[in-house]
């Protein structure tokens, strides 16, 4: 996907819209939006009388007119949620295209490989991936890395490696290995992949209305019921003071104060909210969510893959008092040779490149014994005869001294310590009872972190970074970020815990994480965002998912969500303000013949009743597809506090929405008299 945004006003999506704002006139459609169906049985009504009046050779050009303009304000709503669902179709059909022709190689229960399409593959099936082949679903490594380019699904050119354990192990349907070969379970079921997600949302199949969106249509429509019930009376009051009204005034003077500009352009503020999401390669699996996160309090972010880049890289060798740099870095390599994670390939790495012996293997002795890294000890190393040598966290060693006689020194403590405040992570090696030194793993800041984490400040979001490592560590890594709070020695359960804490005190909580251990916290969390290259887990678990696995992204989310909210504030008060001056247009006009001292409400000066009704038509419907741009783009967000966005609202949307009408309906006016419409 592109990381442009696509033109609003593309020839091919403006005419598709075009052809589906007739398709939506289907009653059966139209019904979702009351207010429009109030305008259309209007129109039809309009349009009936035309008929008849011209069947009965009246004078009709008025009424037709009034209808003709009534059928354009259904249209241009109808144009609104059709372009805004249009922007979105060709990268539908482009991903409906990468999901078709995709072929698995699938292993069979005796261990041979058959061919399939991808669309066959089931949850749980075992298959294979090589050099250039396109992965036809959603899975999980479990044997091989690669290197994998995503740009069919991210729009990032640049590869990444996938590798089995750890929480980048995730792998998404469209993607193509580059080179390597994998191991991969399939994750989800036939239909169910983020490639399916992403193309029933950019169509709009699965687009639920939000509790905010619920909530302002039934405004609407309570306004509307009201109208109506005035327009009713006015008939009867009509009658009582002898003033002619006729059926096609009543129903636009109905149209015209009943908010039909915000009911026009409602649905398609929601899907242009999603739509831009989509464009920041950000699936929303919940439109709740996409709100929710506009109101967010708290963000809760993982550590390690989340704001740190995740692989903690090997940056020096410090030795234990009386052991030379060399014979540390030998036995890191002996027991790191066992160490399959990115952390122990990265002590290999270092190693032989203090020792000058790049390219080269370092071996022990045959009948040497390996030991395993494993989450559980938290150490690897190796047996060579009655040598035990041990690398691992801290505690893990320290137990492993112990047990063989010996005992951490005060100045390995001590090393441990420096390098914990500056925010590493300390590897201890150790011989049987002895501790030869110290290997120091860093992680690395994602770029950026600092900056979007400040942002969040000044919106009035705190930042609170959890995770797994010591007080220490975390400590220098939330003050390198710029985080308000950290928690560290985090449990699943411990995160857990906190979002609900945050939510008990009336929080709204948002959550980014990546590997296994989050999913019960972003399962938890009111805001979910899970980074694509995590676990499975992770991603299910989650109500939106990062394609980039970018944690920077939740600024853009929020301000996404901030302007959803904000855009339907500014246009429902730009809706009613505009009510007044069509008041001041019609409500004159039927009344200033019977009662000419009416006349001094007629401020704007419109030349006779029916150019008055007609001119306030005519605005109500343009009015519509003008404010598109707008609705589908957002009105922009600036970090400001409550007060002043109500007094922004009301400057700019309710005093310019009865200014802007006024102007309008008089210029409207005096087109339609120089042209002898009327």
């Amino acid at each position: 996907m592109s990381k442009t945004q696509k033109s609003l006003w593309q020839k091919k999506i403006v005419l598709d819209s075009i052809v589906v704002s007739f398709k939506k006139l289907d009653p059966r459609s139209l019904y979702k939006n009351p207010v429009m169906f109030l305008v259309g049985l209007g129109a039809i009504l309009t349009t009936g009388i035309a008929i008849l009046d011209c069947f009965h050779g009246q004078a009709a050009g008025f009424d037709i007119q009034i209808s003709v303009w009534l059928w354009f304000t259904v249209l241009f709503a109808n144009f609104s949620e059709a372009i805004a669902e249009g922007r979105g179709k060709a990268q539908a059909e482009s991903l409906k295209r990468s999901r078709e022709t995709a072929l698995a190689k699938r292993l069979t229960t005796d261990g041979k490989v058959e061919v399939i399409t991808g669309l066959e593959l089931k949850k749980g099936d075992c298959i294979i991936l090589e050099d250039n082949d396109t992965i036809p679903g959603d899975g999980e490594i479990i044997e091989g890395t690669a290197l994998i380019n995503e740009s069919a699904v991210t729009g990032e050119s640049a590869p990444v490696i996938r590798e089995a354990g750890g929480d980048r192990s995730g792998v998404t349907a469209g993607t193509k290995v580059l080179s390597g070969k994998l191991k991969v379970r399939i994750t989800a079921e036939p239909g169910k992949t983020f490639i399916d997600q992403m193309i029933a949302m950019v169509e709009g199949a699965v687009r639920k209305k939000t509790p905010n969106e619920v909530a302002l249509e039934i405004l609407i429509i309570g306004l509307t019921v009201i109208f109506l019930a005035v327009v009713v009376t006015f008939v009867f009051f009509a009658n009582y003071i002898q003033v002619d009204v006729s059926v096609v005034v009543l129903v636009s003077l109905l149209v015209c104060l009943i908010p039909t500009t915000i009911g026009g352009l409602l649905p398609a503020i929601g899907i242009a909210g999603m739509d831009r999401l989509l464009q920041m390669n950000v699936i929303a699996l919940s439109g709740r969510a996409v709100e929710a996160s506009g109101d967010v309090d708290v963000v809760l972010l993982d550590k390690t893959g989340t704001l740190t880049l995740g692989n903690r890289m090997a940056t020096q060798f410090i030795a234990a008092d009386g052991i030379s740099e060399k014979e540390l870095i030998e036995a890191a390599i002996y027991s790191s040779l066992a160490d399959e994670t990115p952390e122990g390939r990265s002590v290999i790495v270092l190693a032989k490149e203090r020792l000058k012996i790049e390219g080269k293997d370092i071996l022990p002795p045959e009948g040497s014994v390996f030991i395993p890294f494993s989450a559980q000890s938290r150490m690897s190393g190796v047996d060579i005869g009655s040598r035990r040598i041990r690398k691992g966290a801290e505690d893990g060693i320290g137990q492993f001294v112990k047990n063989n006689g010996g005992a951490v020194s005060p100045e390995v403590y001590k090393i441990i310590e420096d390098i914990s405040f500056e925010g590493g992570t300390p590897l201890v090696v150790a011989e049987n009872g002895k501790v030869l030194g110290v290997i120091q793993l860093k992680d690395i800041i994602k770029k950026g972190i600092y900056e979007r984490i400040s942002q969040l400040r000044k919106m009035g979001i705190q930042s609170v970074m959890i995770t797994g490592d010591n007080q220490l560590t975390a400590a220098s890594i939330a003050a390198e970020a710029g985080l308000d709070d950290f928690f560290a020695q985090a449990k699943p359960d411990k995160k857990l815990d906190l979002i609900r804490k945050y939510q008990a005190q009336g929080y709204l909580v948002a959550m980014i994480g990546d590997g296994t251990n989050d999913a019960p916290a972003l399962a938890q969390a009111d805001v979910a965002v899970a980074m694509n290259a995590g676990t499975q887990v992770a991603r299910e678990a989650a109500n939106m998912v990062d394609l980039d696995s970018n944690p920077t992204k939740l600024l853009d989310i929020v301000e996404i969500g901030k302007q959803i909210l904000i855009t339907r504030g500014a246009l429902t008060t730009f809706s009613i303000a505009n009510d007044v001056a069509k008041y001041f247009a019609i409500i004159p006009a039927i009344f200033i013949a019977k009662y000419p001292a009416l006349q001094i409400l007629n401020i704007m000066r419109l030349s006779n009743a029916k150019s008055a009704v007609l001119a306030a038509v005519i605005f109500n419907a343009l009015i519509i597809p003008a404010l598109i741009p707008l609705a589908l783009r957002g009105v922009r967000y600036k970090p400001v506090s409550p007060t002043a966005l109500l007094y922004r609202n009301l400057l700019i949307y309710g005093v310019g929405g009865i200014i802007l009408p006024f102007i309008g309906i008089k210029i409207i006016d005096l087109v339609l008299n120089f042209l002898h419409l009327v």
